[in-house]
């Protein structure tokens, strides 16, 4: 246990694995019984682009990923969506460097512009 620093409880659930599943099932990593679904479809994730790619709203530099949270439920794209949720969109498509940082990046002529 101590050349390979696992502890007691891992050595006997392997174990454990191993007799019921076989060696070759022990050894891999059990599938993740988790289903996530889905916060945002395809459109709403480019309405989400979209609003990022725009001006920031009056008397704000850029936008935050509160605001943009605000401006989809305004706009009635969501019912609610987290600020979260357009953080991992945001940083999902690439985008999350760019938009708000280089005023114009999703200017005309832009993938991104939808």
């Amino acid at each position: 246990m101590d050349a390979l620093d696992v502890s007691r409880s891992t050595v006997e659930r392997v174990r454990t694995r191993c007799v019921e599943e076989g060696p070759d099932a022990a050894l891999r990593p059990r599938p993740s019984g988790q289903v996530r679904l889905r916060k945002l479809d395809g459109a709403q994730e480019a309405h989400l682009i979209a609003v990022a790619c725009s001006p920031a709203p009056q008397g704000r530099k850029r936008w935050t990923l509160r605001l943009l949270a605000d401006k989809l439920v305004e706009l009635d794209i969501v019912d609610t969506v987290s600020y979260e949720t357009v953080r991992r969109t945001l940083k999902k498509t690439g985008l999350a460097k760019f938009a708000g940082v280089w005023p114009g990046f999703c200017g005309k002529g832009s993938i991104w512009l939808l």
